[in-house]
């Protein structure tokens, strides 16, 4: 049944019972004896005026219930308060003086003063009724501000995501179609490795994040693809800390460096080279590193697959991790990841 009672009801029972109690409280250390008839007259008349101030305040906040007021300007709040507590205070005397005093003739107390205690009793309330609006109305703007800064955040992860499925496929096929003719054979098996990225990646598309051990399956089903089209002229290490297998990463991040190790270093070297694939734990980062034969020249780590490696980052871990490519020696580059342990 308790559970039943909002907020506001509590509020009300609480607020008022914690009045009646002060205020016989104050009635006893006076000297006035509980079996006294005039500390039950005194009660009396509290519960009556406790009624009417419940009656009157609930009344106007029905009035009010429905009106949006909290987004009114602040002039109109303004005299929507002092109209609140005028017309509170007012009813609360009204009902208690006609029923205690003319009715059960039990109220002597003067009218200035039981019109001050009315009114002094309507402000507070409304003062309390104001404010917990206040900073209801800030937190519910707090909560649409996450949920506004989530929704835009999975809008732009898939975003990305959309926009590198398709660029990655291309890459895949154009490197199938120089195999066609050279050699049928190795081509329907370049198609077979082809269809297990894309398997992966259709599974891992509803994802923020998977597993390490997840990113280097695409990724050795995309090297097994492109050492079919570049045979001896490839080189692959891979230097993989057990530890890391199960540590998240954005879905393919690590395949999108490789691709990029391929296309702009190794293809452009007629002896081709190498590709190095590093992961490991370092205090409280997961740092991924890929070393690959080539040099940065006019690019300078601006292509997509870069720039929405650095987006997925900053919108997975914010200012919590980094990417940095650059030049390492005359003929490395690093592409260097740095990710919070999650």
């Amino acid at each position: 049944m308790f559970r039943q009672i909002n907020k506001y009801w509590w509020c009300q029972i609480v607020g008022w019972s914690i009045y009646l109690l002060i205020n016989l409280f104050f009635t006893l250390t006076n000297g006035v004896s509980i079996y006294s008839p005039y500390f039950w007259i005194n009660a009396l008349t509290l519960v009556l005026f406790a009624f009417f101030g419940v009656l009157s305040t609930h009344l106007f906040r029905t009035l009010i219930h429905q009106l949006n007021w909290v987004y009114f300007s602040i002039e109109k709040q303004i005299m929507l308060f002092l109209s609140l507590m005028i017309g509170s205070a007012l009813t609360l005397y009204v009902g208690y003086y006609l029923v205690g005093g003319i009715w059960l003739k039990i109220v002597t107390t003067p009218v200035f003063v039981v019109i001050g205690s009315a009114t002094v009793i309507a402000l507070l309330w409304w003062i309390l009724y104001f404010l917990w609006h206040y900073v209801e109305k800030n937190r519910m703007a707090q909560v649409d501000q996450l949920k506004l800064e989530a929704t835009v955040k999975e809008l732009e992860l898939k975003t990305i995501k959309a926009q590198m499925n398709p660029h990655f496929i291309f890459n895949a096929l154009n490197s199938i179609r120089a195999l066609i003719d050279e050699n049928p054979q190795r081509a329907r098996t370049a198609i077979t490795e082809l269809s297990n990225i894309l398997r992966s990646s259709m599974q891992t598309e509803k994802a923020e994040t998977v597993s390490l051990e997840n990113e280097l399956n695409i990724v050795k089903d995309y090297l097994a693809l492109e050492l079919i089209r570049f045979e001896e002229r490839l080189s692959v290490k891979y230097e993989i800390d057990p530890d890391t297998l199960e540590l998240q990463v954005p879905p393919m991040m690590l395949q999108t460096l490789v691709e990029n190790a391929i296309k702009h270093g190794i293809s452009r070297i007629i002896m081709g080279g190498y590709v190095n694939i590093h992961s490991s734990i370092k205090g409280s980062q997961h740092i991924i590193t890929i070393e690959n034969t080539g040099q940065i020249v006019d690019d300078k780590g601006k292509g997509f697959g870069l720039q929405s490696t650095r987006q997925r980052l900053s919108l997975l871990f914010g200012s919590k991790a980094s990417f940095e490519i650059r030049n390492k020696d005359e003929q490395t580059v690093e592409a260097k990841v740095v990710m919070p342990l999650l």
